[in-house]
């Protein structure tokens, strides 16, 4: 099979993760035979400093055009020092899912018993824990109307949903749920504001149609102790689009680093996929980036082009990386001997064409050669 995917590396260390993703993929295509032609795009400050804008016109032509979108990293520190910068790297991202109408964000949680250690949080709270989050993502108040006063003493932001919007990604998450645990979860602050109110009004109704599924509600303050807490008590969570963004980041602490946390973004004729790490531009360059995030983004990216045993690949791939120790400085600790950025990526690569060899010569991984014996 031959499928195009749009590639945008972004910003910061988005380029450098990216990379590993498409070693992952060139392993996969080789092993099953498939053939995948990147489309490599620009979009954030990259794009700034070239074209004057976060988000070109060629950009979102190659992004319509593919089977899918994989995705690096967005941001720069020279933006977000300054305040009255009025065209911002994020602004690309915002504008793209709009573009796409990606309004379904969806990033699983889960934890890995090899890295259990990792977490801040004790075993006995995080273990088994696996979520699901799905996320409104182009409503609310990061689509709203924005305006500062001429004097800059007063800013306001509007936050609005319909409900369409509420609709479509309840579906989703409710379909979605009833081949897990069949529970959702939906956080709101309907105590507060009216757009909690719609929503969880909307969703109440909806449940109806899902007799087998059992909704839940909680406030987003209390959702945020409760992840802490007990993580497990989650299955599948809905919720709009700044708790989404919060919770979502909240929860990277579970799998004990946020490098590891990957995310599709899916509307009706598009779909992107990226992990949910920011820029990290202090780590630019300098091949110690986490790139397991961006890998498992390309093994979603491959679910959503109903590739299965190819994505599983992947997973299994990970998963050997985490029980072998090949592993960037954020999951190892400061005494350990990390890999590299590449070096990780080169050990998913041979092993998804090796996989029925587990044994990895640590010498030669080290060495930037990443040989399996």
């Amino acid at each position: 099979m031959k499928y195009t995917i749009a590639v945008i590396p972004g910003d910061g260390i988005g380029p450098e993760v990216i990379n590993q993703a498409k070693k992952a993929l060139d392993a996969v295509a080789e092993m099953y035979d498939h053939v995948f032609l990147y489309k490599e795009a620009q979009m954030g400050a990259c794009a700034i400093e070239r074209f004057g804008k976060p988000l070109p016109e060629e950009t979102i032509a190659i992004c319509k055009r593919a089977d899918a979108i994989l995705f690096g990293a967005i941001g720069d520190p020279k933006y977000d020092q300054d305040p009255e910068a009025r065209v911002r790297p994020e602004q690309g991202l915002l504008q793209l899912r709009q573009e796409l109408d990606l309004f379904c964000n969806t990033r699983p949680v889960k934890a890995f018993s090899s890295l259990i250690k990792n977490s801040p949080l004790k075993r006995e709270i995080i273990i088994g824990t696996d979520i699901v989050i799905y996320r409104e993502l182009t409503g609310g108040i990061y689509f709203g109307k924005k305006e500062t006063s001429k004097d800059g003493l007063t800013a306001f932001d509007i936050s609005s949903y319909t409900v369409k919007e509420i609709s479509r990604i309840t579906h989703i998450a409710f379909k979605a749920s009833q081949s897990r645990k069949k529970k959702v979860t939906l956080i709101d602050k309907a105590n507060v504001l009216e757009t909690s109110r719609l929503w969880r009004k909307t969703v109440t109704e909806i449940a109806k149609q899902y007799k087998d599924v059992t909704l839940e509600y909680l406030y987003v303050d209390n959702a945020a102790v409760q992840l802490i807490l007990n993580p497990k008590q989650f299955d599948v969570i809905l919720t709009e689009n700044l708790f989404g963004d919060i919770i979502s980041d909240e929860a990277s602490v579970i799998s004990g680093s946020i490098g590891l946390l990957a995310s599709s973004s899916i509307g009706a004729k598009n779909a992107l996929f990226e992990p949910i790490h920011g820029s990290f531009p202090a780590a630019k360059g300098k091949d110690i980036a986490n790139p397991l995030g961006s890998i498992l983004s390309a093994g979603m990216l491959l679910e959503y082009l109903g590739l299965h045993e190819e994505a599983g690949a992947i997973e299994r791939a990970v998963e050997k990386s985490l029980i072998l120790g090949i592993t960037t400085q954020d999951i190892k600790g400061k005494n350990k001997y990390p890999a590299s950025t590449s070096n990780v990526g080169d050990f998913i690569a041979d092993y998804i064409l090796n996989q029925e060899d587990s044994n990895l010569n640590f010498m030669n991984i080290h060495a930037g050669q990443s040989t399996i014996i």
